[in-house]
């Protein structure tokens, strides 16, 4: 049992949670908030790891994360202009333009399948030359990660509790209200489209410059494995307030990382990691129906024993 849940493990989950919890948090944005099943996600993830790449590639590692950033923003862009001005349903405006962004990502990396970063200069790269203790030297990405995804955090909860935020907000409960209080809808989905895949494009370039490659078919995968640390982290921190959500989504991201880690620490085949993602998804959506089901059993045996004693007492 030691040797799997080791230190190293502990560490890479918390690496790789934090860097894939800016996805979730843009899931969150999207499907909790917004109500909107948006599948640009896997062609948005990695339209950011490509233009952050070809940008650290050039000498601007820094500038690389807000270059990715305002690419996503063209995404969620694109996939807004198509909802709200041509009338195309989400899930089929999001499967058009992740169909589309793979031709734009392939010509953004010079149409090659993949590039190396190796030789470059990466802020994590920078942090590690910077690093002089040793303690610190072996926990300097968790240090850059986590510092960029707080910083995300306090300003999505800022910005969701803004007058702008409340109204995107509200039109995920209910656009018609919304419209009849004169907020424009088509505004709100907008934003709120852009800002989240802002966020899954910046998880691509971290991503990149983590690894240092990036791949063509890196975003494969990202909306189960997104949903899944979303649907996770609101199983574990249930109601509450935006930063509270915010909290669990992240915390969800880092367990999912580790729940994959321990998969392959058990020697769980790479080529069954999918399935594993989705079954864990079936189960953490499913579980809350569950418990709420066994709660009513519950109820039901102990009203229906009740009811049998005083059965018995008028007897």
């Amino acid at each position: 049992m030691s040797s799997i849940f080791t230190l190293s493990i502990l560490q890479s989950a918390l690496e790789l949670g934090c860097i894939y919890s800016l996805v979730a948090l843009a899931l969150f944005i999207s499907f909790s908030i917004l109500n909107i099943a948006d599948l640009s996600t896997d062609g948005c993830f990695t339209l950011g790891c490509s233009v952050g790449a070809v940008v650290t590639i050039a000498g601007h590692p820094f500038l690389a994360f807000p270059a990715a950033m305002a690419a996503g923003v063209c995404s969620g862009y694109v996939t807004a202009f198509l909802q709200t001005k041509m009338g195309v349903p989400s899930i089929l405006a999001g499967i058009i333009v992740n169909t589309g962004l793979y031709t734009v990502n392939i010509a953004v990396m010079g149409f090659s399948s993949n590039v190396n970063l190796f030789g470059c200069d990466t802020v994590f790269s920078l942090a590690k030359d910077l690093s002089g203790a040793a303690w610190y030297t072996d926990w300097y990405k968790i240090g850059i990660v986590a510092l960029i995804v707080i910083v995300i955090g306090l300003i999505l909860t800022w910005f969701l509790n803004t007058r702008l935020g409340l109204s995107i907000r509200a039109t995920g409960d209910n656009e018609h209200m919304v419209r009849a209080s004169s907020i424009n809808p088509v505004f709100t989905i907008t934003v709120g489209l852009c800002v989240a895949n802002s966020l899954t494009a910046l998880s691509g370039a971290i991503l990149a410059q983590y690894q240092k490659s990036c791949d063509i078919n890196l975003g494969t995968g990202m909306v189960t494995i997104a949903l899944a640390s979303l649907i996770i982290g609101e199983t574990l921190i249930g109601k509450g307030g935006m930063f509270k959500k915010i909290t669990g989504v992240i915390l969800g991201s880092c367990l999912y990382r580790f729940i994959v880690a321990i998969a392959l620490r058990l020697s769980v085949p790479a080529e069954c990691l999918k399935l594993v993602s989705a079954l864990i998804v079936a189960f953490a959506i499913a579980f809350p129906y569950m418990k709420g089901k066994a709660s009513f059993y519950r109820s039901r045996r102990m009203a229906a024993s009740a009811v049998g004693e005083d059965g018995d007492d008028v007897c």
